[in-house]
């Protein structure tokens, strides 16, 4: 636990990662809160899917774009516009469900609610990669430490909605949702001290992140355990209301996060000697292996085992990923590659959404779980064939290929001196 504590003493590092927690809860609270929401209303978990991977979608389309911004405009600006125009969406979609509205205007709402969602869990990495810039295994550490924090976002934010639901009324899930977000951006926002300095236009050479071809492969991937995810989400409901139980979707998806929590406490803190690439390969096929387990369970306890063993191979998988991503990228676009993961994430949860819920009514819980489990192993998969992608810098002098073609042709630069950045320490 050194290596947390060591990273934490940094100048400003407490702050920013207690706002960002905070500010990052509802990303765990908006998917379950909706499908509860919409479902209770409507008696469809099919339009709840929809209407629910419509917003993932959404955040998907918006969080590149986020992303960019960040770099070249400030952290600070742009959430401040994101949160605004996420709370506008937010309260159309409780009003529209509330008023027993017609199907477009959830799917209307679910729009900004989605695409203007504020960026925190990208902009914190970028936060920690300028804070500890120079020092790799800190900024691995850091990584570490949010993907747990991640977790416990994932065991705290299901819980919460499914008790507000339960105990207050059926979109209350969703108003604290937006009560938290509001709290958590703002402050974030606030920490000017910390907020890495925007690149100056003339520093980007109109390149982009996904340009990247390591990045490429690393946003396919994450699209891909985005459906495993979205997947066990919707399926977890059907299978806990099936039993009886429906108020344990919640502590069903927590044990899931916990086993993720566990395994990140634990990866954090390891000396790796294995390269990232290699660590990568090696937690998704435990992935694939693990998420099997959801269809074999039949019974609650049985589930939440499953849950448990499952999401140990949850944090491995997303740290490595978030560690080869700072690896191949320079700083002034760090942010638009993190939100680049985000976005494909984001892909694979509406996908997981929709197909879960599609395939929960036709075929039952067991056939959407083993819907999971092919998209795990299309993920592994996928990583598998792009490894030497994901193995090569941007250059073999770690440039980014706007760089590169600045360095050929400079002539062609337009502004200022080419942007270069030196060689990224070994994987």
């Amino acid at each position: 636990m050194n290596a947390y504590r060591a990273v934490l003493a940094a100048p400003g590092a407490r702050w920013f990662v207690i706002a960002a927690f905070v500010g990052r809860l509802p990303m765990s609270m908006l998917g379950l809160g909706t499908i509860m929401l919409v479902q209770g209303r409507t008696g469809s978990y099919g339009l709840a899917g929809a209407v629910t991977a419509a917003a993932a979608l959404c955040f998907a389309a918006g969080a590149p774009v986020a992303g960019r911004l960040a770099d070249r405009a400030g952290q600070a600006r742009v959430l401040l516009a994101s949160l605004a125009g996420h709370l506008a969406g937010l309260a159309g979609l409780v009003a529209a469900a509330a008023a027993g509205g017609p199907r477009w205007a959830l799917f209307a709402a679910a729009v900004p609610a989605g695409a203007a969602f504020p960026q925190l869990p990208a902009m914190v990495r970028t936060r920690w990669a300028s804070l500890l810039a120079g020092d790799p295994a800190a900024v691995q550490t850091a990584y570490a430490l949010e993907s747990v924090l991640d977790e416990v976002v994932y065991i705290a934010g299901p819980v919460i909605v499914v008790t507000l639901a339960a105990m207050l009324f059926p979109a209350a899930g969703l108003v604290g949702a937006a009560v938290l977000v509001t709290a958590g951006t703002l402050w974030f926002a606030a920490l000017r001290g910390t907020e890495p300095t925007p690149a100056p236009a003339g520093r980007h050479g109109g390149g982009r992140a996904i340009a990247t071809p390591g990045l490429r492969v690393l946003a396919g991937v994450f699209a891909m355990t985005g459906t495993v995810f979205g997947t066990i989400e919707v399926v977890m409901v059907a299978f806990a209301t099936g039993h009886g139980a429906r108020a344990l979707a919640g502590p069903l998806l927590a044990a899931f996060a916990g086993g993720s929590l566990l395994s990140g406490l634990w990866y954090g803190a390891r000396d790796w000697h294995a390269t990232a690439h290699r660590r990568f390969l090696a937690a998704l096929a435990a992935l694939a292996a693990g998420t099997f387990l959801f269809a074999a369970a039949e019974t609650i306890p049985q589930m939440a085992a499953a849950a448990l063993a499952a999401g140990f191979t949850v944090s491995p998988t997303l740290i490595a990923g978030f560690t080869l991503t700072e690896r191949l990228l320079p700083g002034d676009v760090l942010t638009e590659g993190f939100a680049w993961l985000d976005a494909a994430t984001g892909i694979g949860l509406a996908a997981g959404y929709a197909a879960g819920g599609q395939a929960t009514a036709a075929a039952g819980p067991r056939v959407a779980f083993l819907g999971a489990a092919l998209a795990a192993l299309l993920a592994a998969g996928a990583a598998a064939l792009g490894r030497r992608r994901l193995q090569t810098p941007l250059s073999p002098a770690g440039e980014y290929p706007a760089a590169m073609a600045c360095q050929q042709a400079p002539a062609a630069a337009t502004n200022g001196p080419c942007p270069t950045r030196e060689a990224p320490p070994p994987p």
